[in-house]
């Protein structure tokens, strides 16, 4: 958690591995974010990511 993210970074290894704590998907769209978000438009807004803001993370993607 304390690593900083790089935003509309690609890195699919660090993607496919969550570390203990963390949500699946927030990882993935955080480190895969080119490939993840690459059918938005420029602005748009990706709809999994903000259901996400503010910690509404669903406990079955938290990896454990």
């Amino acid at each position: 958690m304390g690593e900083a993210l790089t935003v509309g970074g690609s890195n699919p290894e660090k993607a496919a591995s969550p570390p203990r704590g963390e949500c699946r998907q927030c990882w993935e769209h955080a480190y895969d974010s080119r490939r993840v978000h690459a059918h938005l438009a420029p602005g748009e807004e990706c709809e999994p990511c903000l259901s996400h803001m503010g910690g509404r993370h669903p406990a079955h993607l938290i990896v454990t």
